[in-house]
């Protein structure tokens, strides 16, 4: 009967092993999980970060926008008023080339 009790006792030690092979198995798991969760953790941050840098430069880029159009107006005001005032400035030259040639004609015929 010695014999027969080490035979029971091989199962109960393989069992054992194994058992303890699964709950090795289950930590690492469990650690594999917390990583990858922290990863999400992280990884959401960045995401959050990213969001609030692009709501910001879109909101940026609207104003520069809005100045650039109000810049823009600005500028073509200037140039109508500088093309008016060189129109201007053209008129009263061709009136006073037209004015001259008379007027020295008029000069002559007195001479």
């Amino acid at each position: 009967m010695a014999p027969a009790a080490p035979t029971r006792a091989e199962p109960e030690k393989a069992l054992m092993r194994k058992n303890e092979e699964l709950e090795r198995e289950l930590r690492e798991s469990r650690a594999r999980e917390e990583r990858a969760r922290d990863e999400l953790r992280r990884t959401a941050e960045r995401l959050r970060v990213a969001e609030e840098a692009e709501e910001r430069l879109c909101s940026q880029l609207g104003e520069l926008e809005a100045e650039a159009v109000v810049q823009a107006r600005e500028d073509r005001a200037r140039m109508v008023l500088l093309m008016e005032q060189l129109s201007q400035a053209h008129r009263l030259l061709q009136a006073a080339s037209i004015s001259l040639p008379a007027a020295a004609a008029k000069d002559q015929a007195c001479a």
